[in-house]
């Protein structure tokens, strides 16, 4: 299975009595559809899925299933911290149609979870897996990485096709990019590690900031892809700093909240995480005021 391109990382709309809102979520799909988005990845973290029940979680994946157009691939977040469960939800994630699972690696008993934990985990997921698996290593979230070296021997799985690698290292990239086979998928989960990345060999990102900033998302990867470099590079500055004010900075409210202002429905995130204060929404209102002319500069 081919992954390459920009996948937005979907949020999940709440409505105002904090239920989710399949309604919105939709609405968000219907518009994302028109874009050049490669997919989309449902239920991980910018989905706020550890916040969800588990009937929650089946009711987005079927939202999306169901709104998605057929050219936009669907990749499932499955990962739980039991293997059992993820089995479980990866088996049902086939069921509803998804092409791919994301799993993310178990924390919770980190001092317990040597190298031979996390090998041992995947194994046993993929092997029951009815479709292709991404591992998800997200140490910004969880307190823990996927080495190298492990993710070298998880690739000798014909289930296991790639990884999403968050940690927004380009070197972390680059090396696991020369260490696996050609054939094994790299996305980064960091927009503002876009370029060097795909210039060091990743195929494409899963990003949060592509629900906000799809279009600019996209384009990136295009001229990227065109060998357009200075274009690239140009616009790279203005993800950089988009990266920086809505994703680092806002965390999944900011994500929300530019949403919101572009047509959108991102709505509130779901408690314990808080919405904006006033000030953080005024830096975010000023960057969207200047990023038309900036974007289209580049």
């Amino acid at each position: 299975m081919e992954l390459s391109g920009i996948f937005s990382a979907l949020t999940t709309p709440f409505g105002t009595d904090g239920s989710v809102s399949l309604a919105d979520l939709k609405h968000n799909i219907q518009h994302y559809n028109h874009t050049g988005l490669a997919g989309y990845v449902v239920m991980g973290s910018t989905g706020e899925s550890v916040l969800v029940s588990k009937a929650e979680w089946e009711s987005v994946l079927l939202a999306v299933k169901e709104a998605a157009s057929r050219d936009k691939k669907l990749i499932a977040g499955t990962g739980a911290e039991s293997t059992a469960e993820t089995i479980e939800r990866t088996k049902r994630a086939a069921q509803i149609g998804y092409d791919a699972a994301l799993v993310k690696t178990p924390f919770y008993y980190k001092p317990m979870y040597k190298p031979e934990v996390y090998i041992a985990h995947y194994r046993r997921v993929a092997d029951a897996s009815p479709i292709p698996v991404l591992l998800y290593s997200v140490p910004q979230f969880t307190g823990v990485a996927l080495e190298v070296t492990e993710v070298v021997k998880l690739t000798e799985h014909p289930t296991i096709i790639g990884i999403k690698e968050s940690s927004g290292n380009v070197l972390r990239v680059a090396e696991m990019i020369a260490a696996v086979s050609p054939d094994f998928q790299v996305l980064v989960g960091s927009a503002a590690t876009v370029y060097p990345s795909i210039m060091v060999g990743a195929r494409g990102a899963i990003l949060a900031l592509a629900s906000a900033l799809p279009e600019k998302c996209v384009e990136l990867y295009e001229l990227i892809r065109k060998g357009q470099h200075e274009r690239a590079r140009e616009l790279h500055t203005v993800i950089l700093r988009a990266s920086k004010l809505v994703v680092s900075e806002s965390g999944i409210p900011g994500v929300k909240y530019v949403m919101d202002q572009r047509g959108y429905r991102g709505g509130l995130p779901r408690l314990p995480l808080l919405p904006l204060h006033d000030e953080q929404k005024k830096r975010l209102n000023a960057f969207l005021e200047a990023l038309e002319p900036a974007a289209m500069r580049a």
